[in-house]
């Protein structure tokens, strides 16, 4: 038992040694940049560590031929606020003085490569399972066989002989091989890097289970969800970005939190963190600088917030004595690499392909699984590039592609995508973008793997754990957990100090 005493002396050793700020962030992506926001609006001192050169994570930029582009996350998903709302990066965006400059893409819509050729991807469908099935822009890309045997869909009876979980195998068994291969595998391995086989649906299609119940077919399902969420649009467009490119919201959010006093130290690795047990209610933070790791620095803070890639924050959590299980139940990061081409050429200005293509399994001699024809998606981008010039984005699975592409590579897979022959010559710009340690969320039993670590974490006070891999792929979840958990945290913190 702790006597008053003990307790007194404890609060002077807590009152005696120093104290450097109220929070230290460790990570300088998105999820740390608004948790450090949040923190710094409540008027709590917040430094940001990183061992990067610069904040953003994997929203970031770059210059090739002369135009300033993204070179990481270049939209964000819509969905996410509440009906006839905008979803938490709007909104985010809006209360950082950017919401008159939310770019929406081009209605053209995407395309799908399949083994024979290409065509648009169906207007009417989700993650591209098709709510018409009999559909032309269906049956194009199905053809009849395939076509009828996902429109039995409508006719099977819905027996659920066990729990509906991977994406995968409910598309298999609903409506065939078919959708499975050429529409949902391409888009769910585009937007998640996973297979759909190992892709939980409860992550990626919220509610789709429960309306199939209630339609009775999962066709049906997705016209609810579709009709439901207001999304009727062309196959990629449920996405938005900004003017002159999404790494304009990491510079909006730093300039935020140095507005509100933040403090930046970036090309500084965090070696470790945890609770100084001698000094009650205060965190140590070892780190050191990326180019001087002989010298060492410590920072004393009264709470952590982990907002790290997902191989950073496991170690970070692991010396803090939290179980994070055995490595080899967590699946295998995604290497991407991102091939950007400027051309001049201007049999593009037609957009052959519309905002881009996606490449169904089985699709000999390409090596791309994707590829984005930024110039034809944003209006903005095809302005700053200029008449005839275009900006073409190819990505690769660096788990499938050894060595990364090579320029050559990546124009000879853009010629077969767009259906053009694009010359060696037009090329006016190359560059090559590696993004390591992305965590697929969305894999069957990840949750249950997150949820396990985030009730461990919130049994230590001082601590939260925010980041992509704990909240879902892309931005739009990023900022919605992060927001409100960093804001819960920070006015418990200064409830506990005042």
């Amino acid at each position: 038992m702790t006597t008053s005493a003990n307790s007194d002396e404890h609060a002077a050793d807590s009152e005696q040694k120093p104290v450097d700020f109220d929070v230290v962030v460790i990570g300088a992506g998105v999820a740390g940049l608004v948790s450090a926001r949040e923190c710094a609006r409540k008027g709590l001192r917040v430094v940001v560590l990183d061992a990067a050169e610069t904040p953003g994570g994997f929203v970031a930029t770059h210059e090739v031929s002369g135009i300033r582009l993204d070179s990481g996350a270049e939209s964000f998903a819509t969905r996410g606020g509440e009906k006839g709302k905008p979803g938490p990066v709007a909104t985010l965006i809006a209360d950082l003085g950017l919401g008159d400059e939310i770019a929406t893409p081009n209605s053209r819509g995407a395309w799908v490569q399949l083994p024979g050729g290409a065509a648009p991807l169906p207007k009417l469908s989700l993650l591209g399972i098709p709510g018409a099935p009999l559909a032309d822009d269906v049956r194009r890309i199905l053809g009849w066989k395939g076509a009828l045997r996902a429109q039995l869909d409508r006719y099977i009876p819905l027996l659920r002989v066990r729990p509906e979980t991977d994406l995968g195998g409910i598309v298999r068994r609903r409506m065939g091989r078919a959708v499975l291969d050429r529409l949902v595998t391409p888009i769910v391995a585009g937007v998640h890097s996973a297979s759909p086989n190992v892709i939980d649906v409860h992550a990626v299609a919220p509610g789709l289970t429960k309306a199939m119940t209630n339609q009775g077919s999962l066709s049906g399902a997705v016209l609810a969800l579709l009709e439901e969420r207001g999304t009727k649009v062309a196959a990629g467009s449920a996405v938005a970005g900004l003017d002159g490119g999404m790494y304009r919201l990491v510079e909006a959010l730093v300039a935020d939190c140095e507005k509100f006093g933040v403090e930046f130290r970036m090309s500084t690795a965090v070696r470790s963190t945890g609770p100084l047990p001698e000094h009650n209610g205060l965190w140590s933070t070892t780190a050191a600088a990326v180019e001087d790791e002989s010298e060492p620095i410590e920072v004393t803070s009264r709470a952590v917030v982990v907002a790290t890639s997902f191989r950073t924050g496991l170690a970070l959590l692991d010396g803090l004595g939290i179980d994070t299980g055995a490595p080899e139940a967590w699946p295998a990061p995604a290497s991407v690499e991102l091939a950007t081409l400027v051309v001049d050429d201007a049999r593009l200005d037609a957009a052959p392909r519309g905002t881009g293509v996606l490449v169904a399994t089985g699709v000999p001699g390409i090596q791309a699984k994707a590829l984005t024809h930024a110039t034809a998606k944003w209006n903005w981008l095809a302005q700053a590039a200029g008449s005839g010039r275009h900006v073409l984005r190819l990505s690769y699975d660096l788990d499938a592609v050894t060595p990364p592409p090579t320029k050559a590579q990546a124009l000879s897979d853009a010629t077969a995508l767009l259906g053009l022959t694009l010359d060696e010559s037009s090329v006016r710009g190359f560059a090559l973008t590696r993004w390591n340690d992305s965590l697929a969320f969305a894999t069957v039993g990840h949750r249950a793997r997150v949820e396990a670590l985030r009730s461990q974490a919130d049994a230590v006070p001082g601590l939260l754990v925010v980041g992509a891999w704990m909240a879902g792929t892309g931005l739009a979840a990023t900022v919605a957990q992060s927001r409100t958990a960093a804001s819960d945290f920070a006015f418990e913190l200064r409830a506990g100090h005042a």
